[in-house]
């Protein structure tokens, strides 16, 4: 399986920095089996992520085939797998966006064309993260931080200003008779409340920015609602444009 470096070369000449750049985009083994490296997706990994998506997210709706596909058309670069010893242990999907269209009145229908990704838009300045699902026997084991890691990596390298995800408040249903989403997620934050969908993405330097309700209505554990975090990028430059939007026309595919 190739690593990160594979998926995005850089210059020749830089073998050094690219054998350091590839040992930091490794995280440690997953006990019993090999170290887990991110590449892009391919077709024949439909079966193992949507395997993946019915295990980590019972209920939740998972991509059909049609759907990746069309991921794959419209951004390839943004559609990850975490694998060890060829096996599919986690994937990451995203699309690149005009943020200013959305803010925190957007769903997310709306802001993936209806789980196709036709707004993808190479001349956005943001990466949106969609999706992030990982084995659930491994958990622990690093593959959800090396996607994350993979794109920050991908942000860095397109010159996008951040990286924005909805996060799930999957234990929210059981509180929610309690105290609003607003409050949950606060608490969550501030330690009293243990839910590793929301306190994982701060573990990698995302910000918590506010709540959208009706986000998703077919999650239940979340009741609809979503936390939105995002994460700058330290090396964007404004006076530059996004490197895909150069050579790219915005993409729609269907």
């Amino acid at each position: 399986m190739g690593s990160i470096i594979e998926v995005f070369p850089g210059k020749r000449g830089a073998g050094r920095r690219q054998q350091r750049a590839a040992a930091a985009w490794r995280s440690a083994p997953v006990p019993g089996s090999g170290a887990v490296r991110v590449r892009a997706a391919k077709l024949e990994d439909y079966a193992a992520i949507r395997a993946l998506q019915r295990l980590s997210q019972p209920g939740m709706p998972e991509w059909t085939l049609k759907q990746f596909e069309s991921h794959r058309s419209a951004f390839p670069e943004g559609q990850l797998v975490a694998v060890t010893e060829g096996e599919v242990v986690g994937a990451a999907s995203s699309l690149v966006v005009q943020w200013d269209e959305y803010a925190l009145d957007h769903t997310w229908r709306s802001v993936t064309g209806d789980g196709f990704f036709t707004t993808h838009d190479t001349a956005g300045r943001t990466l949106y993260g969609t999706d992030v699902v990982v084995d659930i026997s491994r958990r622990g084991a690093g593959i959800a931080r090396a996607l994350y890691q993979a794109q920050r990596r991908l942000c860095r390298k397109l010159n996008l200003r951040r990286i924005i995800s909805a996060t799930r408040l999957a234990g929210y249903h059981a509180a929610s008779a309690e105290m609003t989403p607003e409050t949950y997620a606060q608490r969550v934050i501030w330690g009293d409340i243990q839910d590793a969908s929301l306190r994982f993405p701060m573990s990698q330097g995302f910000q918590f920015c506010g709540i959208i309700r009706g986000y998703l209505p077919e999650d239940r554990e979340s009741e609809g609602n979503a936390a939105l975090v995002v994460w700058l990028n330290p090396l964007y430059s404004p006076t530059e444009p996004p490197a895909n939007a150069a050579t790219e026309r915005p993409r729609k595919c269907a």
